[in-house]
């Protein structure tokens, strides 16, 4: 069974690497060939489908939905969403967390702030998922230094 696994990732991610967006993909941090063909088969490979990051991030459920009224004001998560593209954001930025330093800051600054571990987990997912966004349009691959500004530059990796 282990062999048989084995076969079928290895087939996977020569597949998924014969995608033009292969090599973006694989220069994100904590995307490698499995959970990167997941994330692509989830938004599809339509430039126009999603015109703003807003809209992958809320396909995918990673935005916040804010509800006020009066003086009550609270943050949920989406409910109405792609399912298996949130859950492999979810693991996208569980992964991020110790493939990048601006992922764990980032991350660490949420829970600094107060939120759960889920919470900032989702919140680091819209995060990746913007920047993502990003660079598909623009066909350029990852940059650690414009996707983590706020770090210093020596914190940071180099562009990939």
């Amino acid at each position: 069974m282990h062999q048989a696994v084995d076969a079928l990732e290895n087939e996977l991610a020569r597949a998924f690497d014969t995608h033009p967006w292969a090599p973006i993909l694989r220069s994100v941090p904590g995307l490698g060939p499995i959970l990167a063909a997941r994330v692509l088969a989830e938004i599809g490979d339509d430039p126009t489908r999603f015109t703003t990051a807003a809209g992958l991030r809320a396909f995918a459920g990673t935005a916040p939905i804010t509800r006020a009224s009066g003086r009550s004001h609270y943050v949920k998560a989406r409910k109405v969403r792609n399912k298996r593209l949130g859950d492999a954001c979810h693991w996208w930025a569980f992964v991020a967390l110790t493939k990048s330093v601006g992922a764990r800051a980032h991350y660490g600054k949420r829970r600094a702030a107060g939120d759960h571990h889920n919470a900032a987990l989702r919140n680091l997912a819209n995060k990746l998922l913007g920047r993502l966004w990003w660079c598909l349009q623009h066909g350029e691959p990852w940059d650690g230094h414009a996707a983590w500004p706020d770090l210093p530059r020596e914190a940071q990796p180099a562009a990939a």
